[in-house]
């Protein structure tokens, strides 16, 4: 019997999951979480083989959550289940130590095959997460055409200091700055602050990446 543990901030999308795993084969529920902490806390106690693991939770997200199982139960095998589909997040979770990726919209059939096929030490992959895989083969990640500065400048604008703070921060003139904005913002598609910041937080970049 495969021991199963639910990972889902929304509490409706979570029941329908904890209904729809009742009626699998071979696969047990031993726990339901509601954040990426408390599925760090159950997996410490009820010691599944798989956890479903959403992404986008309060306090501890779905990627951190993943990234503390991997490292104290390297044994238990996290599958996210989640409904973002974009090469950054799904490179991110399994750089996490993520054995699989699957998108909401999956069909119940192919949730129940990823959990057993995880549990068999597979990694389950959604067809869109496989070609994001290939694509980060050929294609270069923005992040690789920017310079350390530029990371650090981004990275600074992350955490919402205005360019007078950074310039202080990396002891650096505003102009320099307003420099490395302009190659930043020109590297990574955006046209603005919000857009970088924003930008900077979906790809994990913070102060001193």
């Amino acid at each position: 019997m495969i021991r199963l543990l639910i990972a889902d901030d929304h509490a409706v999308v979570r029941s329908g999951l904890e209904r729809l795993v009742s009626t699998f084969d071979g696969i047990e529920l031993v726990g339901s979480a509601a954040d990426g902490h408390e599925a760090v806390e159950q997996c410490e106690r009820a010691r599944p083989d798989v956890v479903l693991m959403d992404l986008e939770m309060p306090d501890v997200d779905g990627i951190e959550a993943t990234r503390r199982i991997a490292a104290a139960q390297p044994d238990v095998a996290v599958v996210v289940l989640t409904s973002f589909s974009d090469r950054e997040q799904i490179l991110r979770a399994l750089d996490a130590g993520a054995a699989g990726y699957l998108l909401k919209d999956a069909e119940p059939a192919e949730i129940e095959k990823a959990v057993h096929a995880a549990a068999r030490g597979e990694a389950p992959l959604d067809p869109r997460a496989g070609r994001a895989l290939l694509e980060a083969r050929t294609v270069p990640s923005p992040l690789d055409a920017l310079s350390e500065r530029e990371r650090e400048v981004l990275a600074l604008v992350a955490r919402g200091l205005p360019n007078k703070l950074i310039a202080r921060e990396l002891a650096i003139s505003e102009k320099t700055v307003k420099a490395h904005l302009t190659q930043v913002f020109r590297a990574i598609g955006v046209t603005d602050r919000t857009q970088a910041a924003l930008w900077a937080e979906r790809n994990g970049l913070s102060a001193g990446s």
